[in-house]
């Protein structure tokens, strides 16, 4: 059985990478160890390294020393080769790859990138590699600027070249128009009909757009301002030589604007239309001609709250422009926005589940981090729900909406005035589009009145009236949960900026509890190097009772299954067996004896110490006849003082990720965040309550 896959193309910018990280995501959601290895990268200049390994193994925090992610560069290969020694080559290729492949579960392998004019021996030794590694092939072809038939005789030529030597699993046609896509498709499976799988993926404008460090680099330019935002991406580019009032007609949004070093009135006007709300905004300015501003203006500049990149040139206006449009866009390791974009892309049009199959031909126990977030995502996107977000102006909730919007794996709505969010969007500069999301303020709403009546009706038997209904409403946190409770939102997160009896009062008044549930707890997700264990309840009762704590214990387990977890549920206390005496451990065998009694099929042990839950060796030792020692899943704590400073202890220790804390018992979902919460603890949060929300 294979343990590897080849990643091969048969042209230049083929967008190979947009494959490859595309497929790198779906495998460490699919494969415990992934590793990563180029045979051939291009010539690098002494202490840097390959863009493309440095990106992969940068983003996706990939445990490998550089320098056993490649067997050679490109002029050592062109040296051996002249010297007759090819076979030296694929001997020191294939040493190196099964190096890797004793050590991960699954190695994917980038080919070259066909970057030079000699095509021919490069597909030679492309197939010749995957031949030796006895690797299934993936090709990569582009159909930038080519008709429809030389993408469908390219592809099958490939194809029909590789088949020969190699199983080809794939062909992946890349940069494809939107609108040919599905001729393609036709087109491409009446001549490629033996099984293989064929895919199309479109032509993303923002992945073929370069950014400003890519252009600083291929003009060796030298960087004035702006050094912090050499990400931008360059939409398009103008030469600024007409008067002012005629150029500021013809800015477009990402435009580069190429003038001259002296033109003063240009620079600050392009600058001043950047900082406009009238005016698209630019990408960054190139002072042409080794010119520079005169001392007073760039003072001005350097004054400025923000500054695009503005770098100089020693060339000419015509001919920098001329060589900016030279320059081919690429994915590298500091512009996640791309690599987001690239990954979101793939799995929009590769069927990644019918992909993993052909491609993972083994299973493993280790259930990883990276396979449950992996699993999440997938879970989410199989019935898109709709999720409400009542802090709408916190930064990192933007960036966690952003992110979502993304990856389509949700509907969102923010709460806030719209002008606002939009306002912060544009400070904060974060890539999201408010046409994307639906946008709500509580008194503006055409729902209001109905919540506030409804909210009158359910909260009257307790005193409230009219007016402290309409108040209660006005607020973010009850309009939330009401959207919920009338079925206009699917479930809610919040508390990134608002205490927890915020964020639960509103939906313990009138969300409440499911049918047989007397208690809401919550778990959290821990995830450590080689499994997701969860840990329960760490986040809402301080010193719950034995049937509470035995509630918890049923809540967490089916908590573990529906997230694909199977329950090993360990009832925590500082003694394990029968051996402990004394009020609290008597509290958690107790809570033990009545959670068998209730779910006896449920595999639960306890008391039973920390230790001797997750450590084989000791769990054996303690409790050698138990289901659950040494291999506990769902650990439950005796009170909140000691699970949540122990989730929080694990997670600053080994670095595991704690994703939550999720809530149990809700008739519908709500999720607090804590408040010193990121944007990817958001993320994933909103991901587990989607999750949720479709059990409803």
């Amino acid at each position: 059985m294979s343990k590897g896959i080849y990643v091969a193309t048969i042209e230049s910018n083929s967008g190979k990478s947009v494959v490859v990280l595309g497929l790198m995501r779906m495998l460490l959601g699919k494969t415990a160890k992934v590793g990563y290895f180029r045979p051939i990268i291009e010539d690098v200049e002494v202490g840097e390294m390959d863009n493309h390994i440095n990106t992969v193994i940068s983003h996706f925090d990939i445990d490998i020393n550089y320098k056993k992610t490649f067997a050679f560069t490109r002029s050592e290969v062109l040296d051996l080769y002249n010297q007759g020694k090819s076979g030296d080559v694929i001997d020191e290729i294939i040493k190196k790859y099964k190096r890797l492949e004793d050590r991960f579960d699954l190695v994917l392998v980038e080919g070259t990138d066909f970057s030079h004019e000699n095509s021919s021996l490069e597909l030679d030794i492309n197939m010749l590699i995957s031949k030796n590694l006895g690797l299934p092939v993936i090709i990569v072809l582009h159909g930038d600027g080519k008709s429809m038939k030389d993408i469908v005789d390219s592809a099958q030529l490939a194809h029909d070249t590789f088949k020969e030597e190699v199983d080809v699993l794939s062909i992946m046609a890349n940069k494809i128009n939107k609108e040919d896509i599905e001729e393609l498709k036709s087109k491409l499976a009446e001549r490629i009909h033996n099984g293989t799988d064929i895919r199309v993926i479109p032509k993303i404008r923002s992945l073929a757009s370069p950014t400003m460090k890519e252009i600083v680099k291929a003009l060796d330019a030298k960087v004035l301002f702006g050094k912090d935002m050499l990400n931008n991406q360059v939409e398009n580019f103008g030469v600024g030589t007409m008067q002012l009032r005629n150029y500021l007609t013809k800015l477009k949004d990402g435009s580069l604007v190429i003038t001259s070093g002296d033109r003063a009135d240009i620079i600050l006007g392009a600058l001043q239309a950047h900082a406009s709300k009238n005016y698209p905004k630019i990408s960054g300015i190139v002072l042409t001609g080794g010119l520079l501003p005169e001392e007073s203006i760039l003072k001005l500049i350097e004054g400025l709250s923000s500054v695009v990149p503005v770098i100089s040139v020693p060339g000419g206006t015509f001919s920098v422009a001329n060589d900016i449009g030279k320059v081919k866009s690429r994915i590298y390791a500091e512009n996640s926005e791309k690599i987001r974009t690239s990954i979101s892309t793939f799995e929009n049009h590769v069927d990644t589940d019918k992909l993993a199959e052909r491609l993972i031909t083994f299973k493993s126990d280790i259930f990883t981090p990276r396979m449950f977030q992996y699993n999440l995502l997938q879970s989410a996107l199989r019935d898109k729900k709709h999720i409400v977000l009542p802090e709408g102006y916190d930064e990192r909730v933007l960036r966690a909406t952003a992110r979502l919007v993304n990856t389509r794996v949700v509907d969102i709505t923010l709460i806030g005035e719209q002008e606002k969010i939009q306002s912060l969007i544009e400070e904060y500069d974060i890539p999201l589009d408010l046409n994307d999301v639906n946008v709500v303020f509580p008194n503006q709403s055409e729902h209001f009145d109905d919540y506030v009546d409804t909210l009158y009706e359910l909260r009257k038997h307790k005193g409230v009236n009219r007016q402290m209904a309409q108040d209660m409403m006005e607020d973010v946190s009850y309009f939330g949960t009401m959207m919920i409770h009338k079925g206009h939102a699917d479930g809610m997160v919040s508390g990134a900026a608002h205490t927890t009896q915020h964020t639960l009062r509103p939906a313990l008044q009138f969300i409440k509890t499911k049918p047989g549930v007397n208690i809401v707890s919550s778990v959290f997700f821990m995830c450590l190097e080689d499994r997701v264990s969860i840990f329960g309840d760490c986040a809402i009762n301080p010193n719950p009772n034995a049937e509470q704590l035995a509630e918890i214990a049923i809540s967490s387990a089916k908590t573990a299954l529906d997230f694909g977890i199977e329950p090993k549920v360990a009832m925590l206390s500082y003694s394990s067996g029968a051996s402990g005496k004394g009020e609290d451990v008597d509290k958690v065998r107790k809570a033990t004896e009545i959670a068998k009694s209730i779910a006896p099929e449920l595999k639960i042990e306890g008391p039973i110490q920390y230790d001797a839950a997750v450590d084989k060796r000791i769990g054996k030792s303690k409790l050698p006849d138990s289901e659950v020692a040494g291999e506990a899943s769902v650990l439950i704590f005796p009170d909140l003082n000691t699970g949540n400073n122990t989730y929080k202890a694990v997670q600053r220790e080994t670095g595991a990720l704690a994703i939550g804390p999720m809530l149990q018992g809700l008739n519908k979902p709500v999720n607090d965040l804590s408040r010193g919460c990121t944007s990817d603890d958001i993320y994933s949060t909103v991901i587990i309550t989607a999750i949720q929300a479709q059990d409803l």
